[in-house]
């Protein structure tokens, strides 16, 4: 007589379904068990994996437009800090100084060749 299953007990797909949901409510707790800041302790609570960056809220990824504002934005801001704090930004010296200088090294080479 053939071996039959138990027909009372759960099918392979629910043992399988069972293993992965406790694998993965496993990952969340272990994750969640180190040091994260407040955003992404909420990140980890509402059910996103570590890696992954929210649609939206504090934590949520900057479009390049929107990025590259900040960026302008933060470099102005450095800017009247440095001002604030007395530093100023280093200016080129004259031109004519470094228009002398090539001059003079195309000239040095120049006489190099004929040589």
């Amino acid at each position: 007589m053939p071996s039959v299953k138990n027909p009372n007990g759960p099918s392979k797909n629910r043992l399988a379904a069972r293993a992965a949901k406790a694998r993965k409510q496993n990952q969340k707790r272990t994750a969640g068990a180190s040091k994260k800041s407040r955003v992404e302790k909420a990140d980890t609570t509402r059910g996103a994996r570590d890696g992954l960056l929210p649609t939206s809220g504090p934590n949520a990824a900057l479009s390049s437009k929107k990025r590259r504002k900040l960026e302008r934005k933060m470099g102005y801001a450095l800017k009247r800090k440095m001002e604030a704090e007395g530093e100023v930004e280093m200016k080129d010296v004259s031109d004519e100084k470094s228009d002398q200088a090539a001059v003079d090294e195309q000239m040095a080479i120049d006489m190099e060749n004929i040589s």
